[in-house]
């Protein structure tokens, strides 16, 4: 297993440095796996003047996982748009081909307590939200900012879908809901947008070829209130990028933080690239004060989708839950009577764990 690691910006230095001491003990009992550094978002400019270097490019298409801290911080905000560091995190997804954006959200019975809405709502939670990760607005053409012939500025972006794009994240959806409930909601905004119109065509038109699967569809106004009004209805959730963004940010909070989420986006062969839902975070970089478990999380969703190793990722997420069992806490995920720790010793609790 070869892994490309880019611990990235900020708190990505911190939150990988744990998920690589996961990864060194299993390599220590003796799954055989090699890594190797890179850079990526402001990282890759500081380093080569490219939020996404060439060097970084031919290491991720070489390995079979990439393994990502977070992007971003205040030092680049007045860098010209080519060289934020989110075009990296943008270029390294469409680069991949990286179209499919899995993001569990799964309450710990631990954790019922830390999240914001009542126990009763979010007590055995389990939603997988998948999000379309290379196209929709975020990607459209022509987008920018132009002058009107009456001089007024106006900024613009085009929301857009090709046939092929939705049938292929529709077909992802329909597999996972196929092992899991059976049930998937796909939420657009058809009453307003054609994209979303033209959206809900294609996933209904795939629907036939899973007849096994209830499918309905949810407008994302709506969507967002159901996900705070009664969250335990979904159990998967289908959504563009844009939409898919912003909905699983919220779907976070339901779990008590979205430092417990991980994710995974992958191609059409399961290689993937693996990263916490959160951001860099830098107010905090350098406190050891983050929370590293959705950045653990994420390794075992490599192991369970690229390498197919079931068994690891079961025992990774046995480790956590253990850890959590023990009443150990990052700040973020703390309460009364808990035993709060940094950064660096929630991953040895975690390795200790397995």
């Amino acid at each position: 297993m070869k892994i490309a690691v880019l611990p990235g910006d900020g708190i990505g230095t911190e939150i990988v440095a744990q998920a690589v001491k996961v990864l060194e003990a299993l390599r220590s009992d003796g799954l055989k796996l090699e890594m190797e550094y890179g850079h990526l978002g402001g990282a890759g400019y500081d380093a080569a003047g490219d939020p996404f270097p060439a060097a970084t490019e031919k290491l991720a298409k070489e390995s079979d996982a990439v393994l990502l801290g977070a992007v971003g911080g205040y030092q680049y905000d007045n860098l010209p748009r080519p060289m934020r560091p989110e075009q990296g995190l943008l270029r390294i997804r469409k680069g991949l081909g990286l179209f499919a954006n899995l993001r569990p959200a799964l309450v710990y019975p631990e954790l019922v307590n830390s999240s914001s809405l009542k126990p009763e709502l979010v007590s055995g939670l389990d939603i997988m939200i998948l999000r379309e990760l290379t196209g929709d607005i975020y990607f459209g053409q022509p987008r920018g900012i132009r002058t009107l012939e009456n001089g007024e500025r106006q900024g613009f972006d085009t929301m857009h879908y090709s046939e092929s794009e939705v049938r292929r994240v529709a077909h992802v959806g329909f597999n996972i809901a196929m092992k899991r409930g059976k049930k998937m909601c796909s939420v657009d905004k058809a009453n307003v947008l054609d994209t979303s119109m033209f959206w809900r065509e294609i996933v209904t038109d795939v629907a036939k070829e899973y007849p096994q699967v209830e499918l309905s569809h949810m407008y994302v106004d709506n969507a967002a209130m159901q996900l705070v009004r009664a969250p335990k209805q979904f159990d998967v959730i289908l959504t563009g990028n844009i939409f898919g963004d912003i909905l699983s940010d919220e779907a976070s909070m339901l779990t008590g933080s979205i430092g417990m989420l991980p994710s995974a986006s992958l191609d059409s062969n399961n290689k993937g690239l693996y990263e916490p839902c959160h951001g860099s975070a830098p107010d905090i970089a350098g406190k050891d004060i983050a929370n590293p478990l959705a950045t653990i999380l994420s390794v075992a969703m490599m192991m369970r989708y690229t390498f197919a190793r079931e068994d690891v990722a079961q025992r990774i997420e046995a480790a956590v839950r253990k850890t959590l069992q023990q009443g150990l806490r990052t700040g973020d995920i703390a309460e009364a009577g808990m035993q709060k720790i940094g950064c660096a010793a929630m991953g040895s609790a975690v390795v200790a764990a397995l």
